[in-house]
């Protein structure tokens, strides 16, 4: 039997959506892991996201992430000495570089959500469908417009 509502501390439930979250991005990383990406870690796919397909500025990635261009730059030489980006001329101003993520990149990109997939699906069976599509209306709701947000690593950075 579960806790009465006004039995449950307030604070658990940021926990528990952390806990939640932790437990998906980790499995995320094990399967990556065994998929051929060892090296990857949680920074590098915010970073990846904020690259996008198109590419972008260090600059623009820094802002996408809520870091420093300084910070976003070593994020991006970290994903280039992995292989997953590069730095390319940008072919509209000479002076300036624009990050884009390589094929490497791509795979990891693609291959994380289809584990992301694969693990919702997993959560529909453990929580069953209809509960965990309750659960991702709730969180959008109190998540607001902003919801889908890549800036959390800089949030939670000292």
């Amino acid at each position: 039997m579960s806790a009465m509502p006004e039995d449950r501390p307030g604070y658990e439930l940021a926990f528990l959506l952390l806990a939640g979250f932790r437990t998906l991005i980790d499995e995320l990383h094990a399967e990556l892991a065994r998929q051929g990406h060892p090296h990857l870690r949680p920074a590098h796919g915010f970073a990846m996201q904020a690259i996008g397909p198109h590419g972008t500025s260090a600059s623009d990635v820094g802002r996408r992430l809520g870091v420093s261009k300084q910070a976003a730059g070593k994020t991006i030489d970290r994903l280039e000495e992995l292989g997953y980006a590069e730095r390319v001329n940008d072919s509209a101003d000479a002076r300036r570089k624009i990050v884009r993520l390589t094929p490497h990149g791509i795979d990891a990109l693609t291959r994380s959500a289809m584990i992301f997939d694969r693990l919702r699906a997993r959560w529909a069976t453990t929580l069953g469908a209809d509960r965990l599509a309750d659960l991702e209306d709730a969180l959008r709701m109190v998540a607001g417009p902003a919801g889908l947000r890549i800036d959390t690593i800089s949030w939670l950075s000292p």
